[in-house]
């Protein structure tokens, strides 16, 4: 996390995505199904045309996507992005450098979720000849296989209610719990960092003190990427993170 003086507003992330346009196992073109377990992720259609695909407390839902739409989703909503027409995003994600170290969980099928060896196989881009790979027959396996999950957990969803999806949940949560003890650390140095600095802030203010003015920046990121992502290939900004 950057110094917490400049970072991007609300602690947040910023990442362009340009959506898959690859056909899943159940012919829709898009992204890959994933979970936050503890970030909320909002999405600003930049371009384009598609549909947002949710699984959760409501059971399965779709909302359309067209230019300026702007539609954000809590931890624990299972989504998937459809992509129509071009579909263009700017996705602004909570808790900044969280998702980025293992907040998401993609919907594959129960006997890999179970074990943290596959699941570690299944979700990752590389091999034993490419270390950092940028891979996307790797990228569309992993796509198709949460696809496949996520078409099981949408229809035991829509015969039996959204406590089908507890089965997932707890699978999720067995997969990040040794994760949970650096994600409080970097919480604490993150998005809570910025938040504490605007309470005093407001504090120094209320006495009279307003100095931080004379330390005021601009800040100015260059994007780096394509990069794979989960949903499509991402434009990141590290300034951001």
């Amino acid at each position: 996390m950057t110094d917490p003086s400049l970072a991007f507003p609300g602690a947040t992330a910023v990442t362009g995505l340009d959506v898959y346009d690859w056909s899943g196992p159940d012919g829709e073109p898009g992204g890959s199904a994933h979970v936050h377990l503890l970030c909320t992720e909002a999405y600003i259609v930049v371009s384009g045309s598609g549909r947002l695909q949710t699984l959760g407390s409501a059971g399965f839902t779709e909302t359309p996507l067209a230019p300026a739409d702007v539609v954000w989703f809590t931890p624990g909503t299972i989504h998937r992005l459809v992509n129509e027409d071009g579909l263009k995003i700017l996705v602004v994600m909570q808790n900044a450098g969280l998702p980025e170290a293992g907040d998401a969980v993609l919907t594959f099928p129960p006997e890999i979720l179970a074990d943290r060896e596959r699941y570690a196989a299944a979700a990752s881009l590389a091999d034993e000849r490419h270390v950092y790979a940028s891979d996307e027959a790797a990228a569309r396996r992993r796509k198709d296989l949460a696809i496949e999950g996520f078409g099981e957990l949408r229809r035991r969803v829509e015969e039996h209610g959204p406590g089908e999806l507890d089965a997932f949940y707890d699978a999720a949560h067995k997969l990040v719990a040794p994760k949970l003890e650096a994600w409080e650390s970097q919480l604490s140095a993150g998005a809570a960092a910025v938040a504490d600095l605007a309470a005093k802030r407001l504090a120094a203010l209320r006495g009279g003190d307003y100095s931080h003015l004379g330390a005021a920046a601009v800040v100015a990121d260059a994007p780096s990427g394509p990069k794979l992502g989960m949903c499509g290939r991402l434009t990141t900004y590290d300034g951001s993170l």
